[in-house]
């Protein structure tokens, strides 16, 4: 049956309309399912029976199912999650002190095969669609027990290469009928898609951006990631001083340091000189490796020698460290240790 996350609230009014039903129910079913966090059409109590039969004929709310739970020993859970037609994605919840923040994925696999990240491994599968964008941030808040505040689009895939599905699903996550998560704690991650940073700057969304840029110069970036052969780093910056210019808002640039590769003062240097006279962040993320791969992080020391020297510089610069380590919790380990283990399997069957 038609997801009906898929949505808007003023589609479903249409729709609402369409059959006769009072549109004011609309936000009726809207509370029930992004703030009440509603499982089925029968536990929305207030609606008249008549109605709930009518959604339970015409519509589902869940189309997916938990095939994993994972919890790590700093809080984080991460869910591996298998969609109607088998694909499987990622979700992870980031608990802090301060802060309940959700990482979303926007595909099912990705077809830009950055070098450090698994979620490319298994190559794209397909888009996710509104609902199931909407689906992962409905089971995180209720791992959540309802106060989860901030959301990242920093899960599997790319979020400009599924724009409209993504916009749609940022827009109902925004808004005070659904989950009512303010803009400027929701964030954007992106690879260096041009058009995607281009037509975001147009959107009136006070969201944030952040660009994994992870070099600064083309041969090491081309190296770490392919996209940069399309979009290289002149027209990157270029686009995002545009997008910064537009919107009045920072842009922040994720790091990623890996030894030898991009770790050194030299490379900070770089750093430097490419984001003179741009107001802008930069996150530092030490490597959390695949078990496959001989790249490893910095060491500490070489990791405070590298953001201090950046601060000196007058770049407001950050070190992040990764989350969830012992339950594969960066992007794609889960999802591809789960189809390697099921290949496994098939293996063994077949002999």
């Amino acid at each position: 049956m038609p997801d009906i996350k898929e949505l808007s609230l003023e589609e479903l009014k249409e729709r609402f309309n369409a059959a006769g039903i009072r549109p004011f129910h609309a936000e009726q079913v809207f509370a029930w399912i992004y703030r009440k966090m509603a499982g089925t059409f029968r536990d929305m109590s207030d609606l008249p029976a008549s109605l709930r039969e009518y959604l339970s004929s015409d519509f589902s709310i869940y189309n997916s199912v938990v095939a994993h739970r994972l919890v790590s020993r700093d809080g984080t859970v991460k869910l591996l999650s298998e969609l109607a037609d088998g694909n499987m994605i990622e979700s992870v919840l980031i608990p802090t002190e301060r802060r309940m923040t959700g990482c979303i994925s926007v595909q099912a696999g990705c077809g830009l095969r950055c070098a450090f990240c698994a979620s490319g491994a298994l190559g794209l599968e397909r888009n996710l669609n509104c609902g199931e964008i909407l689906e992962q941030v409905c089971r995180l808040q209720k791992e959540a027990g309802g106060r989860l505040t901030h959301l990242v689009f920093m899960g599997t895939g790319e979020p400009f290469n599924n724009y409209d599905n993504l916009i749609k699903a940022v827009r109902i996550i925004n808004s005070k009928e659904s989950f009512h998560i303010g803009a400027r704690r929701i964030t954007i991650s992106t690879s260096g898609i041009l058009p995607g940073i281009a037509r975001l700057a147009g959107e009136g969304l006070q969201v944030e951006l952040s660009v994994s840029l992870h070099a600064a110069d083309n041969e090491i970036r081309s190296r770490l990631m392919p996209v940069n052969e399309i979009y290289p780093l002149a027209r990157l910056l270029a686009a995002c001083r545009v997008y910064s210019r537009k919107t009045g808002r920072q842009v922040t640039f994720e790091y990623i340091l890996i030894k030898g590769i991009n770790s050194s003062l030299p490379n900070a240097v770089k750093l430097c000189k490419m984001l003179k006279g741009m107001g802008c962040k930069v996150n530092l993320i030490p490597l959390n490796p695949l078990p496959s791969m001989e790249w490893r992080p910095p060491s500490a020391a070489e990791t405070a020698v590298f953001s201090s020297f950046l601060r000196r510089q007058g770049i407001q610069a950050t070190v992040r460290q990764p989350r969830g380590r012992d339950i594969e919790a960066a992007c794609g380990q889960l999802r591809l240790q789960y189809a390697q283990n099921r290949q496994v399997e098939r293996c063994v069957k077949s002999q």
